[in-house]
């Protein structure tokens, strides 16, 4: 118990410091890529009144090249930061899971060093967080059935334990993005799965919606605090995803064990035939020789 409670500090106290180096390494220089792009957006609707395809080949460049330093070409300088506190702690939980969606990366030489140091030390942590609180959760879900008087229960334990998980952790979090990103229930649930899958191809992330429009600030606040949230669902439900293998894994080895038990018991039984036989065959042979050394003795 003590070293999961000091894995998960050290989880989340690495999850700040993430969070914080990447907030202060890129959001200025998304700053700065976001007005260049406003200056240019104005300069073109000033000068150019007459479309002609070198400028607009152009102004798709600039707007390609905005997009691809996370800047979004709708709305205005005052839309809400890729790299404010909460997108940052979301952007680094992805990385120490492995996710990677892709619509999110350093753009400055400083961010993209650190990304991999931080990669590097995060991810053996977050494999070793993950692991420990699985095991933490099987070593509770085999007390409870530890403490049940039948099979029968045991077995109704192990199912409601699998949709009590299934039911935090994929069926409710998916009407939650549906209701903040507007996506259907089924696009929730792709989501849910391809990030807990850690496939994440990053055609839907978390927070996209919102950052296409320019809100008011006081939902820009709310915004962090869901994008903060998805990353510690992600985290937990991982742990969760790690159990179901290892539950897997041991039916799997008990399994296999059972066979080769049923298969060493059928070798075993001629071994056990031969062994008796040749425990007879001693035993009838010291038998004679007594006789022998009997009958001479008497014979003298």
């Amino acid at each position: 118990r003590v070293c999961t409670t000091l894995l998960a500090l050290c989880q989340f106290i690495y999850l700040l410091l993430g969070a914080t180096v990447f907030q202060l390494l890129e959001r200025e220089a998304e700053s700065s890529n976001r007005n260049n792009f406003q200056l240019e957006k104005l300069y073109f609707l000033t000068n150019y009144t007459c479309l002609d395809i070198s400028a607009l080949e152009k102004f798709v460049k600039v707007i390609l090249d905005a997009w691809g330093n996370g800047v979004n070409p709708s709305g205005n300088s005052t839309n809400p930061s890729n790299w404010d506190f909460g997108s940052s702690f979301f952007f680094a939980g992805t990385v120490v899971t492995t996710i990677g969606y892709g619509n999110l990366s350093p753009t400055t030489f400083p961010g993209q060093v650190f990304c991999v140091f931080y990669a590097l030390c995060g991810i053996p942590l977050n494999l070793a967080f993950l692991n420990q609180l699985s095991k933490c959760l099987a070593l509770h879900l085999g007390r409870l059935e530890h403490d049940m008087v039948s099979q029968c229960v045991e077995a109704l334990a192990v199912v409601l334990f699998l949709l009590m998980g299934s039911a935090l952790f994929l069926v409710f979090p998916p009407l939650i993005f549906s209701y903040m990103e507007g996506w259907s229930y089924g696009e929730g649930f792709y989501y849910a799965f391809i990030t807990l899958s850690t496939i994440g191809f990053g055609d839907f992330v978390v927070g996209e919606c919102c950052l296409l429009f320019d809100i008011p600030s006081k939902d820009r606040q709310n915004v962090s605090v869901y994008r903060s949230l998805t990353a510690v669902w992600i985290i937990f439900a991982l742990a969760w995803i790690a159990l179901l293998l290892n539950m897997g894994a041991k039916i799997i080895e008990h399994f296999l064990d059972l066979k080769k038990l049923a298969a060493g018991g059928d070798e075993a039984r001629p071994s056990a035939r031969k062994q008796e036989e040749d425990l007879s065959f001693l035993i009838n042979r010291k038998n004679l020789e007594a006789f022998k050394r009997k009958r001479h003795r008497s014979l003298n």
